[in-house]
């Protein structure tokens, strides 16, 4: 088929490279969101998938909405059978979505209809959910609501971040991507309706909900912990500064500290919570770069009592 394949981030590239590779079906052009500023000079830089796709030598289209007509009549014109979609980042109006004889299909990182919105993998880890994986599934106009071609599941481990997670599903969803779209060829693949059950949603994480609450039980502090690593990064108050939090672990057999009370040893940091305690491994004061916490706790030269948060 020809594809034009849509997505931004670097979580989008290997989908991109995955189809590129496969030989069966030719990636004409790409989509993707126009370049934006970044680094300390907020210089303007095209995304992952952008730079991606000039390497490949792929016409890159980046309009700013997907609604653009001049943007919606090169579309027509090149006249893709489909169009992939690996995080985008906008919605896609109706007048996009007819234009492609088999429609655009999304690669959703969750099992539909599970965490439909645009932190899947983070809501997962959050409510320490034990089983993940991705969907392929075709777009309408409602939230992640459209029909499932398929799907990989991929076991969420003790330790995992989001970003250590969205990284294998970032690899296992290509091949599915890539299967999903010999399957339509074929005539092989009929999208499946979701169910009516099971529906959870996944906004955005805020920068609120990174908030650590010490209050909570050492398990939820530490799935916020990875859930919000590395963005938008868990934090916490000291000494009425944020102190971002990178990595801690559960410590289930300390329980004599007060919540958000703190335990310097000269190797460890320890912290009270609602339940047991949690160790800090990695920790970065406002302004500075990341440390390991028993060293960040030695030089801050935390007093007896002192507490996390505000």
């Amino acid at each position: 088929m020809k594809l034009v394949f849509a997505g931004t981030p670097e979580v989008a590239v290997p989908a991109l490279d995955a189809l590129i590779a496969s030989g069966r079906h030719e990636v004409a052009a790409v989509v993707t969101r126009p370049d934006a500023p970044a680094g300390r000079g907020r210089r303007l830089v095209a995304s992952p998938v952008a730079e991606r796709a000039e390497e490949a030598g792929i016409e890159v289209l980046k309009p700013a909405k997907p609604r653009d007509e001049a943007f919606q009549a090169r579309l027509r014109e090149i006249a893709p059978d489909c169009c992939p979609v690996v995080a985008y980042g906008a919605l896609l109006p109706k007048s996009a979505l007819d234009i492609p004889a088999h429609g655009w299909v999304n690669l959703h990182f969750s099992l539909l209809p599970a965490w439909r919105g645009a932190a899947p993998v983070q809501h997962a880890i959050m409510a320490g959910d034990e089983i993940t994986g991705a969907s392929t599934f075709l777009i309408e106009e409602g939230l992640d609501s459209g029909p499932v071609y398929g799907t990989v599941t991929e076991e969420i481990r003790s330790t995992d971040t989001s970003g250590d997670l969205l990284t294998r599903l970032a690899f296992a969803g290509s091949g599915l991507l890539a299967a999903t779209m010999d399957g339509i060829e074929d005539g092989a693949l009929t999208a499946v309706p979701q169910p009516a059950d099971g529906v959870s949603l996944a906004p955005k994480i805020t920068v609120e909900d990174a908030h650590i609450d010490w209050s909570a039980p050492a398990l939820r502090v530490d799935r916020v912990v990875r859930g919000c690593t590395p963005a938008p990064g868990a934090w916490t108050v000291f000494r009425g500064e944020r102190l971002k939090l990178i990595q801690a672990k559960p410590v289930p057999d300390r329980t004599d500290l007060a919540p958000g009370e703190i335990a310097a040893g000269k190797k460890t940091l320890h912290v009270g919570t609602g339940s047991y305690a949690v160790e800090l491994l990695w920790v970065q004061a406002q302004g500075k770069k990341p440390m390991a916490a028993a060293d960040w706790a030695r030089g801050v030269r935390i007093a007896s009592g002192e507490r996390l948060g505000a």
